[in-house]
């Protein structure tokens, strides 16, 4: 699958959050979102990253940017996850059958440790919805770090200078 560029049509999506409630691209009509995908729930580096969105949301919101993160964990793991690492202000969702992640080339080889494999793709978007609740890729960005990401991201969006 090509990789996604701005300018693109972002790819929609319905897929279960934390607490089994369907969350589609289209519910976001006539915002913006940040949508990130991540490898697994509760790991160091996914931790790390959840946690920096976290403590960012409130800066991001600030400036009409909503924070999506998707894994193909299952919706109890992404609940459990919500409730340790207190993410409430980000929207976790589900996509344990990886369509999602495949649409957004978010899911594919990769390299790890020195060795090609097959899995999720750290990558994050930022997708302007439309009214009618379509997508266009604003920023895509593949293979980013767990740590350092978010603080790029601010530097990126000018949120720095909000919270300083």
């Amino acid at each position: 699958m090509d990789r996604l560029v701005a300018g693109d049509t972002a790819p929609a999506f319905a897929l279960p959050d934390w607490s089994g409630t369907a969350v589609s691209l289209s519910d976001f009509a006539g915002s913006r979102v940040v949508v990130y995908f991540y490898p697994a729930a509760m790991t160091p580096g996914c931790t790390r990253e959840a946690i920096d969105f976290r403590d960012a949301a409130g800066d991001f919101a600030a400036q009409g940017l909503q924070i999506i993160g998707i894994s193909p964990d299952p919706v109890a793991k992404i609940a459990r996850f919500r409730a340790e690492s207190g993410l409430d202000d980000i929207v976790l969702l589900s996509d344990p059958g990886k369509d999602v992640l495949r649409a957004y080339a978010a899911y594919g080889s990769k390299m790890l440790y020195g060795k090609s494999v097959e899995g999720v793709i750290r990558s994050t978007f930022l997708v302007d919805v439309a009214a009618d609740g379509t997508g266009a890729i604003a920023l895509a960005q593949y293979n980013v770090r767990a740590t350092g990401h978010v603080a790029r991201l601010r530097r990126e969006f000018g949120l720095d200078a909000i919270a300083g």
